[in-house]
């Protein structure tokens, strides 16, 4: 019997980010000569979203694009590899703002509160209770499912302190909650200590003067002015409760379990032509299959998480007619079977 009302209703909002990451990734297969089109299709995303800068992208979406690229080069420690050869700079204003603070607890304490413009599904959190501390939190992700997204971040934070205190600062511990046998020796040797893996947190934890250190780019009447296009920048990014693409996830939501999502039906429901619509989400940089491609992953990760819900069940809630057709489309998506999926993120 199939759910009466599939439960969509009180879904997260579905968090996007820059790319940057994502660009940063797909530079290194490129690099390796590697087409980096088919992992951004299993990815759900597009050449588009990579190519465009301005463009936004899944945050979920992301995340998978790093672990499918880490299995093709065949590189176990891809995220941090990844994070110890790009420029802070790429950024953006966040690093600037950051970067023109006075010491460097203020500069984490404003990357804590703008994070979101780069990132609406990470959110740090800075602490001088025992010790200078900055921690990790996923924002409706999957912490579960991901291992270098989180590497990268943790090992560009340290980069990121030590840029802007010109000196090469060693945590005095790092805590990650996913799981690794031993911390890599490169790794080790560019942080400078272990990091304790299957842990209760993400953290990084730096001694308590760190956090005083003054900045070597500070300058205060810069940081005035940044922060003002900092606010700008915060309140003016796209709503995701006020833009097309968030009202068309909203309409997918409804008509996904009755097969019947289509552009047409979408702009309909919308009271827009098709045409309209299509001009709608290009404006927001995106296209609707890509929406929809997009939606559905994330979707069908959130439902596999959800042990009670048969697989048959999650098919059928994303519209797919046959559990195979599902199962072929999840594949593209991460690489292996929805089964697959849900046993090893229990395992985690």
């Amino acid at each position: 019997m199939r759910t009466a009302n599939p439960p969509t209703s009180g879904l997260p909002l579905i968090p996007s980010c820059t790319g940057g990451i994502a660009r940063l990734a797909c530079a290194q297969l490129r690099d390796a000569r590697v087409d980096p089109a088919p992992i951004l299709s299993a990815a759900g995303l597009a050449i588009e979203d990579i190519e465009n800068p301005k463009r936004r992208i899944v945050a979920s979406a992301q995340i998978t694009l790093l672990e499918l690229a880490a299995k093709e080069l065949q590189d176990d420690c891809f995220g941090f590899h990844l994070a110890q050869g790009f420029e802070p700079g790429e950024i953006g204003l966040l690093y600037y703002v950051m970067a023109s603070s006075e010491r460097l607890v203020d500069a984490l304490r404003t990357g804590e509160r703008y994070c979101a413009i780069n990132n609406e599904g990470v959110r740090l959190r800075t602490s001088l209770e025992q010790g200078f501390a900055i921690g990790l939190e996923y924002i409706n992700l999957d912490r579960r499912a991901d291992r270098h997204h989180m590497e990268f971040w943790l090992m560009a934070l340290v980069r990121i302190c030590r840029a802007l205190t010109d000196a090469r600062l060693a945590p005095r511990q790092i805590k990650l909650k996913h799981d690794r046998r031993e911390t890599p020796p490169d790794v080790r040797s560019q942080l400078g200590c272990d990091i304790e893996f299957s842990a209760d947190r993400d953290e990084v934890l730096f001694p308590s003067q760190i956090g005083v250190l003054p900045l070597v780019g500070a300058d205060l009447h810069l940081n005035k002015m940044l922060l003002h296009y900092a606010d700008e920048a915060l309140t003016n990014r796209p709503s995701r409760r006020a833009s097309i693409r968030s009202r068309v996830e909203d309409q997918i939501a409804q008509l996904l379990p009755h097969g019947q999502v289509n552009a047409a039906e979408i702009a309909h429901r919308l009271g827009m032509s098709r045409r309209t619509l299509a001009r709608a989400l290009s404006s927001e940089g995106v296209g609707f299959l890509n929406v929809l491609e997009a939606f559905r992953n994330a979707l069908a990760r959130r439902y596999l998480m959800e042990e009670e819900l048969p697989i048959s069940e999650i098919a059928w809630l994303l519209g797919y007619s046959e559990v195979s057709s599902f199962t072929h489309a999840f594949v593209r998506w991460a690489g292996v079977t929805p089964k697959t999926y849900r046993s090893s993120n229990r395992v985690r």
